[in-house]
């Protein structure tokens, strides 16, 4: 962990970006979380940031660079939020719930998320053949799906 913690610092210390605000590593159950910007950014900041990401791949560069050097500890790094990924062993992404439903248990299983793109931190089980996903793009338009798709 010491190793992944000083190459992600120094990673993020060589990056020219617009602001950095703190808080850049954030241990949480099962998972390491890292935002170049740092976690204590404003919501105007997030905002900000989201959109020089989007245009610079900040982050998905960043999660290449990692995946490159710790190949070998067998860990999934995925895209998620505005501002950050996550860091956790292989097989502990938002699948793993489904060893917990068997097979045939239900009929259907829908799954709703934004970042279902490759890399995103919804991938795997947006794409799970057990499951269907959707994208969205807001809790509205979440709304809209499920009544559309299940007449609430």
């Amino acid at each position: 962990v010491k190793e992944m913690v000083n190459f992600a610092l120094h990673y993020i210390a060589d990056l020219d970006i617009p602001v950095k605000r703190g808080t850049f590593i954030e241990f949480r159950s099962g998972m390491i979380n890292i935002s170049p910007i740092g976690r204590n950014c404003s919501k105007a900041e997030r905002n900000d940031y989201e959109t020089f990401d989007l245009a610079n791949n900040i982050r998905k560069n960043m999660v290449a660079a990692m995946q490159e050097k710790f190949a070998h500890l067998n860990l999934k790094f995925s895209i998620g939020g505005q501002i950050s990924f996550d860091v956790f062993p292989q097989g502990w992404d938002k699948t793993y719930c489904l060893r917990f439903i068997e097979e045939g248990e239900y009929d259907e299983i829908h799954f709703f998320g934004d970042k279902c793109f490759e890399g995103g931190n919804d991938f795997e089980i947006y794409s799970h053949p057990r499951v269907k996903g959707h994208v969205t793009t807001s809790p509205e338009d979440t709304i809209a799906q499920c009544t559309e798709l299940f007449g609430i």
